[in-house]
């Protein structure tokens, strides 16, 4: 394909970038949508050739079409939850009374969509339980819309509430906060998102009529919340800037008919330098989970009284993940070395039980009150679809409220932690799992993957498509990179901004020591990561061409030098930094997958985006696929599938997800030259 080129060039710090396919960012374009249209038919050209392609997709079929349950809410004498009997496109929300009564459909978004592309992304319930309020998702994108419907009667309202983007639904009394930006003119998928303003919406009334309660007009590029405790007490607002990974937090002492536009917050942390987290508040006590001056985090709590803080569970080996308050008990999810922990203190931070979980993996707590006497969460492993446990507190009971079906052969698979080192000696656990018996030969397909970034750490779930990969003789492998939420806010910034190459490192380690010890070979070995860990697999097959055989980098951060200019793009400087910035221009342009591309012989590489991912354009992708195309050497195909009417992953349709699978999977088994039962 031969594209068109312009010789247009950026200038940073007084250094000339040429940015040859910057026509590309004008997505909306007919040359732009030409090229997907091009793209995606020579993708389709190359994958129709595969002779197992549709076995694949009958086995993933299979594998997706399993019951499965998902977030229990509360809501006086009801309980919801989402099911999916296997093949919906999207979980419908059920209601029962109590926990022994028959369920029935609340709310069913396959309805809203003949393609199953709309998504309720959140729900949330009034304290008084007359309301449940749910945000939307439409084709994947961040932009959402919300909806109430009564909770006794099932009738939804009129309400529509729209332009919401990274917003709760947070109550407080008769109505609740959410966060809105102005309606975009342009090409809302591309322009930047600055200046969001938080309203008031009461059921019934217009959007129009709703309050503004906070905005910011000097820092555009501030991001906020408001909300109450549940007793609405206390109001908080929270805030975050660009550069910076913690938060201010502040909070207002309710008085009877206080006017909310008038509320007075009254700070409780001078800067922005670490993270403050509201569990609840109880009585005239508040309390936190931070990482001032502790890095895996400890619990404090804060008299309102006094002004005064005082740490009552402080930091030890383990990281504080999150924590919930119930029945007089301070309920704290622990991460360690990557799995969970759930230990039960009482209110002044003394041990009281730890919660047995089934196994190691991961636990999310469902919401949950005070006044709940039990707390429901999820639990899933590598090998185990998730089941939703009910734990009673008083009692310290554990019972299954709901449980997934199993439809393949789960002792088959089992599943271990390693730890190897990195280039500058640093210890990193690595997730394997594979079929029983597998021998270590060398000769065994891998699948590496990785993200490192965000605090976001990589803990045990389950993925019915992995199972395929597994069943046919594939390890797959997840490595706990730097950069990462796995160790506290130091493993983060370790692999922040100047010190990102550490997470290229740990990848490019991990890689190494699977191939040293005969789990698998470069002709074997695939690699893999989504968004920030696109940018991941970008980077490492510049550096290190020949350790894999496979690259599938999907909806990528791709362009280090612009990402900030494009939707909510500059909320990342706090974990990439800036190309505004000399030191940090060096940094992100030594390592930006764009800008390091050469001619040289790279990986069989199939990079994946979609035309309504608003989080990271597809642009990147774009501009990423054509350079690499131009400039790679050697037969390996490098291929760009653009998946349509979808965004970033959010909500995406069961069918959607089995079709992109299938694709990569296709491409995966096929360059790796693996054989399919």
């Amino acid at each position: 394909m031969n594209l068109r080129k312009t010789g247009h060039i950026d200038i940073y710090h007084g250094k000339e970038i040429s940015d040859p396919y910057v026509w590309m960012e004008d997505m909306l374009s007919d040359d732009v949508k030409n090229f997907v249209m091009e793209e995606n038919s020579n993708t389709e050209k190359y994958l129709s050739r595969i002779p197992f392609r549709d076995k694949i997709r009958s086995r993933l079929t299979e594998l997706a079409d399993y019951t499965r349950y998902s977030s229990v809410i509360k809501a006086g004498e009801f309980i919801f939850y989402f099911k999916n009997d296997g093949l919906q496109n999207q979980d419908i929300l059920y209601r029962q009374k109590g926990t022994e009564a028959e369920p029935a459909v609340f709310l069913d978004p396959n309805e809203f969509s003949s393609e199953g592309t709309i998504a309720v992304i959140e729900v949330s319930v009034s304290p008084d339980n007359r309301y449940l309020a749910y945000a939307i998702s439409k084709d994947g994108s961040d932009w959402e819309e919300i909806f109430i419907m009564e909770i006794e009667s099932g009738k939804k309202l009129d309400d529509c509430i729209k332009w919401v983007r990274y917003s709760s639904i947070s109550w407080y009394k008769d109505g609740f906060f959410y966060n809105r930006y102005e309606e975009v003119k342009g090409d809302k998928f591309k322009e930047i998102n600055k200046s969001p303003e938080t309203y008031f919406h009461i059921p019934g009334e217009l959007q129009s009529e709703d309050k503004l309660i906070f905005e910011d007009k000097e820092d555009a590029e501030k991001s906020f919340a408001v909300f109450s405790d549940q007793d609405q007490t206390f109001l908080f607002r929270t805030e975050f800037i660009k550069s910076k990974s913690g938060n201010r937090i502040f909070y207002h002492d309710l008085s009877p008919d206080q006017n909310l536009t008038d509320a007075v917050y009254i700070p409780l942390t001078e800067d922005h330098e670490n993270e403050w987290n509201l569990i609840e508040a109880d009585g005239r006590y508040l309390y936190f989970i931070t990482n001032k001056d502790a890095s895996r985090y400890k619990i404090t709590k804060y008299n309102t009284s006094d002004k005064t803080f005082s740490d009552i569970i402080p930091e030890n080996e383990m990281v504080i993940e999150n924590a919930v308050i119930a029945e007089r008990k301070l309920i704290v999810k622990y991460l360690k070395d990557a799995h969970n922990v759930i230990i039960v203190y009482d209110l002044n931070g003394n041990f009281e039980n730890e919660i047995e979980l089934p196994g190691i993996g991961t636990a999310i707590f469902n919401y949950t009150k005070k006044s709940f006497n039990e707390i429901f969460f999820t639990y899933s492993s590598f090998n185990r679809p998730e089941i939703i446990l009910k734990y009673n507190i008083s009692e310290k009971l554990i019972s299954i409220f709901k449980e997934n079906e199993i439809h393949y052969d789960a002792d088959s698979i089992e599943s271990k932690q390693v730890f190897y080192e990195s280039k500058d000696g640093t210890k990193i656990p690595m997730f394997l799992i594979f079929r029983k018996g597998i021998e270590l030969n060398g000769k065994n397909p891998v699948l590496l993957y990785g993200y490192g970034g965000f605090d976001i750490s990589m803990t045990p779930d389950f993925k019915s498509q992995r199972i395929l990969f597994i069943e046919n003789g594939g390890i797959f492998a997840i490595a706990c990179l730097r950069g990462g939420g796995e160790y506290g806010e130091e493993w983060h910034k370790a692999g922040m901004k100047l010190n990102k190459q550490n997470v290229f490192d740990d990848f490019i380690s991990a890689a190494e020591y699977l191939i040293k010890n005969n789990y698998t070979s470069p002709d074997k070995l695939a690699a893999q990561g989504r968004s920030n860990g696109g940018l991941l697999i970008g980077a490492v097959i510049n550096q290190r061409p020949e350790l894999f055989k496979v690259a599938l980098p999907a909806v990528g951060v791709m362009d280090m030098l612009k990402f900030h200019k494009f939707t909510i793009g500059w909320n990342w400087i706090s974990d990439f930094g800036s190309s505004e910035d000399p030191a940090q221009f060096r940094s992100l342009l030594n390592y930006s997958p764009l800008h390091n591309i050469k001619p040289v012989n790279y990986p069989a590489t199939l990079i994946t985006t979609s035309d309504h991912d608003d989080r990271v354009v597809p642009l990147h992708s774009y501009k990423y696929a054509a350079t690499l195309q131009e400039l790679k050497t050697g037969n390996n195909p490098v291929l760009l599938r653009v998946g349509t009417n979808s965004g970033h992953g959010m909500g995406i349709p069961v069918s959607k997800a089995i079709d992109e699978t299938t694709d990569i999977w296709s491409f995966v088994f096929y360059n790796l030259e693996m054989e399919i039962n």
